[in-house]
């Protein structure tokens, strides 16, 4: 994955400019700022357009917005201007014709149609319209969202209930990230697409927040929707799971996770996710318990975590108190967490008693212990 730069904000309008010069501007701005393409306008004001270019971390993000119009990237085009990236462009509003080698889509508000920049394609809008699009490298794509890359156009519909969430999820991702640039702002720091300087150096590097978590999300997002394409056979399922385990695997030190978050992140349902989870023999939560209780057993066992304390570890992989992970611990592994940590000279008096108090029955009087439970 490539490195986390500072974002990069850009903006450009052809109002700005005669009409008989937006077609010119608007194919130069995207040549330099997105891709190589043609534009043929089809209103009687002209191309009236606008588009905001944003960084996120080693992806590019656009806002776009125009009246009627036409952009092609043909074969010949395909060749002088090379591109080697997967589009995923999200129709925030208005209607849109998808064309490639292959046939063609229509489009809806709310669809998205993903596509590899090195072939060529054809997308129309006969209304006034307004797209997100996220430019992902082939390589990224292939690493991160359907191994192999794409074979072939994908569209996703938002009258889909199954594709629904991530949609709706993946616009709130990019419209937020595009707010953190402060609108106001924008108007302001408005770029000069006829300056001749690389975008960077006309509008400068801006840090709004944490990129490389809104990156990883929408990644995330992409690969849901991408495997989904390829339906729900086993393959599907595999890269659903690998992906829920990832993000699980990140997240544990945050108290807040479970189930209902992790299928959230993935854009299906909390019963979709078990089913996904159903295969590897286990819930979802029991899966999040197991994979906490590891990563604090291979901690409590490392001489280099002597000086942290059994609450120290607990609170470091999520859970909410140290008599609950104690007693969960010793459930799993048969003994307690005090007797897996490495003998160290010195050790205090208040870490004797806290390693005695982990032997101590209960429960009350009787010493009974509590049922089991997969409290996270």
């Amino acid at each position: 994955m490539p490195a986390h730069p500072a974002a990069v904000y850009s903006r450009m309008s052809t109002r700005s400019v005669a009409p008989a010069d937006r077609v010119d501007l608007w194919e130069d701005y995207n040549r330099r700022a997105l891709v190589g393409l043609r534009c043929s306008p089809y209103s009687e004001d002209g191309l009236l357009a606008t588009q905001a270019n944003a960084g996120l971390g080693g992806l590019r993000l656009a806002d776009i917005a125009g009246n009627e119009h036409v952009i092609e990237r043909s074969p010949q085009t395909c060749r002088t201007s090379p591109k080697d990236s997967v589009f995923a462009t999200l129709l925030v509003s208005g209607q849109a014709v998808f064309l490639h080698s292959g046939g063609c889509f229509t489009l809806g508000a709310g669809d998205l149609v993903l596509y590899d920049t090195r072939r060529s394609y054809l997308l129309g809008f006969p209304t006034a319209m307004r797209q997100l699009l996220v430019d992902i490298p082939r390589e990224v794509f292939a690493e991160r969202c359907l191994p192999g890359g794409l074979p072939a156009p994908m569209v996703f519909s938002r009258g889909a209930t199954a594709e629904a969430t991530a949609l709706r999820r993946l616009e709130s991702v990019l419209s937020g990230w595009f707010d953190r640039f402060d609108g106001r702002d924008r108007g302001r720091g408005q770029c000069d697409p006829s300056d001749g300087r690389d975008l960077h150096d006309r509008c400068g590097p801006r840090v709004p927040g944490d990129a490389a978590a809104a990156e990883r999300t929408v990644l995330d997002l992409v690969h849901c929707l991408a495997v989904r394409g390829g339906g729900d056979g086993p393959e599907g399922r595999d890269a659903r799971l690998q992906l829920a385990e990832e993000h699980i695997d990140r997240h544990l030190s945050d108290p807040r996770l479970c189930a209902e978050q992790v299928a959230d992140a993935l854009g299906i349902s909390t019963r979709q996710l078990s089913r996904v989870f159903r295969q590897a023999g286990l819930s979802p939560s029991r899966h999040i318990l197991e994979r906490r209780l590891a990563r604090a057993r291979q901690q409590l066992a490392d001489p280099a975590s002597a000086r942290l304390t059994v609450a120290d570890i607990a609170h470091r992989w999520g859970f909410a108190s140290q008599p609950h992970f104690t007693r969960v611990f010793r459930e799993h592994y048969g003994r307690t967490p005090g007797e897996l940590r490495p003998a160290r000279r010195g050790r205090g008096r208040g870490q004797e008693e806290a390693l005695r108090a982990e032997h101590r029955p209960r429960g009350g009087p009787s010493g009974g212990r509590q049922s089991s439970r997969e409290t996270l």
